[in-house]
């Protein structure tokens, strides 16, 4: 009878911020995420450690870190949550006019810049009561774990193996070009492969000490070594740098194609033969069946689409609604996380 007199003080709310609470590690960002405000938040906390005769978080430094409750609560929690919406949202056909259910992607920010604005523009205007989030997708960020725990419904982005217990759809491929200033001397001379690796070159910042991206990792596997003499950890501020300066940037030509119109900068063949980059969007099993899941999915593939074919036919064409179809998926490779260059 005390097992079902605490049962009933639980109810679904309460374990939503649990959860959110354990793994945001922190107050006002569980009250930010959930709408709520913090005090609310707060309350539930209290109430959560009376049920668990457990402080569940607990202050260190200047965070504040689970207890060991806490931490064996996390993966239940997430799994009574995932229960619910498989109960109660996916059972039922997923409408985008009327529809009420947040999108969370993670996109890396090397993608072509007018992809995710074209994105948001067609899920709002397609499904205008849905709110939506959009996270980086770095190498620190375990973009596995988000997606198992549903946290992120899709990650967006290129591997040269993607992992190989997700869910994977090819959205593109693309040329590895390089992009320079008009003033570089390779404009006017072109370049030799030697002249191209004695260039100076810009690339992303290391996501952790030693971590190479495609375009490195390829080269490493000829023998080969460029000069980085530069790096920054904003990608889309890069051809900027690269305007007003003799740095090289190396990665896929639509990324590059963006800019030529607005920078004085210039696109020149890269004298190292590479693979195409291949851009993705992975997901897990948990959402595979789900109605809103398939949905937002197609339309990720259908703007993706859509960009590449405004690209050649040189004229803006309208993204139509996709179909409410199945994701056909196939399993991939286990990789390292996302890189551009």
């Amino acid at each position: 009878m005390k097992d079902q007199t605490l049962f009933d003080k639980i109810d679904l709310h309460l374990i939503r911020v649990l959860h959110t609470v354990l793994t945001e590690r922190n107050v006002s960002r569980t009250a930010l995420r959930l709408g709520m405000h913090q005090p609310a938040v707060s309350a539930a906390l209290r109430r959560l450690r009376e049920l668990a005769g457990d402080p569940l978080l607990v202050r260190s430094g200047p965070g504040m870190v689970p207890t060991p409750a806490g931490l064996r609560m996390i993966e239940p929690a997430g799994h009574i949550l995932r229960s619910a919406e498989v109960m109660f949202s996916d059972a039922r056909r997923f409408d985008p006019a009327t529809a009420r259910h947040t999108f969370t992607l993670a996109a890396s920010d090397y993608l072509d810049p007018f992809f995710l604005p074209q994105l948001v523009t067609h899920l709002k205007t397609q499904a205008p009561l849905c709110p939506i989030e959009i996270q980086p997708l770095s190498g620190e960020s375990d973009y596995h774990r988000r997606l198992a725990q549903g946290e992120v419904d899709v990650v967006i982005g290129n591997w040269a193996q993607p992992s190989g217990d997700l869910h994977l759809g090819r959205l593109f491929g693309d040329e590895v070009v390089c992009l320079v200033s008009k003033n570089h001397p390779a404009v006017r001379r072109g370049w030799s492969v030697d002249e191209w690796l004695q260039a100076e070159h810009i690339a992303p910042t290391p996501t952790h000490p030693g971590a190479r991206g495609v375009i490195d990792d390829h080269l490493a596997s000829q023998g080969l070594t460029r000069q980085i003499t530069a790096r920054c950890p904003h990608f889309s501020l890069i051809p900027a740098m690269v305007a007003s300066s003799l740095l090289v940037l190396t990665t896929g030509r639509h990324f590059c194609e963006r800019f030529v119109e607005t920078l004085p900068v210039d696109i020149l063949p890269c004298p190292v033969p590479f693979p195409r980059l291949m851009y993705y969007q992975l997901w897990h099993g948990r959402t595979h069946t789900s109605p809103a899941a398939q949905w937002l999915r197609d339309s990720v593939r259908t703007v993706a689409a859509a960009l590449r074919h405004d690209d050649h036919a040189g004229a803006e064409a309208p993204i139509p609604v996709p179909a409410a179809t199945r994701s056909r998926a196939r399993p991939a490779r286990r990789s390292p996380n996302p890189s551009a260059a």
